[in-house]
């Protein structure tokens, strides 16, 4: 197909041989790096020129003793305030709050202690000590961040100046709990490359060989009246009719019917994401639903077999209801499990836990055991496409948290062009943004509600899986952990949402990189 080469660079090779665990880095197999550079392991069409990638502007700052972006102003400051650092002690400063960020400056060390932190990472603000408090710096403000710091200003009670700060720090930090609009919409900088249009979802599907003769691209859900979670252009099995499709959205959560994310260069092997169907604990079956799933089997001639795919510990599906499928739970737990083990991880971050009982201290809170799992979850995906040529569909419960997890990870080990900086930023565009993931519900953009029961690190244990993946395989990804930059497209949760805030002229130019 042109513009894929998949063999020589897929990280999927030998999975079943926890080809995760082995160090490649030397190997070609293991190395996008080593195919974008070589002319004769890649196409140009298919892979960036290195020396020809987008060049990334930095934001503008305006001259300032608080260095400011475009469209952020000074809300408030106070003068004398001591930040006391959990590492290198008490530093006194000054402090300006802003609508994007909180500034510290040190008074007393050259070079000067700088602390910059945006709004948006703030999780809660907490007031320390009252009017009683007599210790040294006993009395002041408390941030709980949601990159596990928390960060302690103490303020002297005679300036008078905790008050204020408190309440530009409400307000700014949690702008829609205060009927305020949020920071991206004043942010106006221009860029010489428009990212509202980087993933265009027809130019990628046709990047993976599509249409073709199993396989059709249709605009059914454009005005997203068949699913509103959904994007508005899918890959679905030719065989399967428009009416059809609309019958097998009515038997899956939330409309949520399986459609193409991957299609294997060679063998024709695909990857398919949904929600769970509505078996219930009574069973019930759809002969719409299973005889679309047959068409999915059917679509790929190279095996007479299915494996779907069931991100959750357990679940009421049925094998009896799908010919030829096998199902596999994979044992990930739910959005509240993993609030509770981030919330435990904090709590051994601040304050310090002792070297001796570390390692007992991070077990205790399941993340790396949660980490683990999604990441042998996109192996098995892997495994089964790669090595045994046989399609999978994926789901959990509604297919927006877990699915994506799995499916954007697997993505990432098997194709090498999701591992280049323009590629990197499709995969995320396509399996969260376009599917759905309710970035707005787990992250809290600019809301106050931190104890809301939809809050999760989902998106954070992709991050760490990717992570996890770059540190065993560094050469064959062409970013590493500096690539984190202003996007617009995480402040809403759905990709109608997001399309329709997109093309406003105050969102439009805010991140268009």
């Amino acid at each position: 197909m042109e513009g894929r080469n998949h063999s020589s660079d897929s990280l999927a090779s030998n999975s079943s041989n926890s080809k995760l665990g082995r160090d490649s880095a030397s190997s070609s197999r293991g190395s996008a790096v080593k195919s974008l550079s070589s002319s004769t392991s890649a196409s140009n069409e298919y892979f960036p020129d290195f020396d020809s990638k987008v060049t990334i502007k930095e934001p503008s700052i305006v001259d300032s003793p608080t260095p400011l972006l475009t469209g952020e102003k000074i809300q408030g400051a106070a003068r004398d305030v001591t930040y006391l650092c959990p590492f290198i002690g008490p530093v006194r400063g000054a402090l300006t709050v802003t609508n994007y960020k909180i500034y510290f400056r040190s008074s007393d060390r050259e070079p000067p202690f700088i602390l910059d932190v945006p709004l948006g990472v703030v999780s809660r603000i907490e007031k320390m000590g009252g009017a009683s408090s007599r210790g040294e710096n006993s009395y002041g403000i408390e941030l709980i961040c949601k990159d596990l710091r928390n960060l302690r200003f103490a303020h002297k009670q005679e300036n008078h100046s905790r008050r204020n700060v408190f309440e530009k720090l409400q307000q700014h930090a949690f702008p829609l709990s205060h009927r305020m609009g949020l920071f991206a919409f004043e942010f106006k900088e221009e860029y010489p490359e428009n990212g509202w249009t980087m993933y265009e979802p027809v130019a990628e599907l046709k990047r993976q060989g599509l249409p073709n003769e199993s396989w059709r691209i249709t605009k059914l859900n454009e005005n997203y009246d068949i699913c509103d979670s959904y994007p508005a252009v899918w890959a679905v099995p030719a065989a399967a009719t428009d009416e059809e499709l609309r019958y097998v959205a009515s038997f899956r959560s939330r409309g949520r019917l399986p459609v193409l994310s991957w299609i294997h260069p060679e063998s024709q092997a695909t990857i398919t994401r949904c929600s769970q169907p509505l078996v219930g604990v009574s069973g019930k079956r759809s002969r719409d639903d299973e005889r679309y799933v047959q068409l999915i089997l059917d679509a790929n001639a190279q095996s007479h077999k299915l494996f779907i795919m069931d991100a959750r510990p357990s679940g009421y599906e049925s094998e009896d209801a799908y010919q030829n499928a096998e199902l596999v739970f994979m044992d990930i737990h739910n959005i509240h499990v993993m609030r509770e083990s981030l919330r435990k991880i904090k709590e051994i971050c601040f304050p310090t836990v002792d070297d001796v009982h570390w390692l007992s201290a991070i077990e205790s809170t399941h993340w790396l055991e949660h980490i683990k799992c999604i990441l042998s979850g996109a192996v098995r995906i892997v495994d089964k496409v790669e090595n045994h040529r046989t399609s999978v569909i994926v789901h959990c419960s509604d297919g927006w948290d877990r699915t994506a997890q799995l499916t954007a990870i697997a993505l990432l080990l098997l194709d090498p062009y999701y591992r280049t900086l323009r590629g990197f930023q499709v995969i995320i565009e396509k399996e969260w943004l376009s599917f759905g993931h309710k970035f707005a519900q787990r992250i809290g953009h600019g809301d106050d509600r931190h104890s809301d029961a939809d809050r999760s690190p989902v998106f954070l244990q992709f991050i760490d899986c990717v992570w996890q993946v770059t540190r065993q395989f560094p050469s064959a990804f062409e970013f590493n952990e500096l690539e984190c930059t202003g996007f617009g497209e995480f402040e809403g949760d759905e990709k109608r949402i997001n399309t329709n805030q997109g093309r406003s002229e105050s969102f439009d130019n805010k991140f268009k990189f």
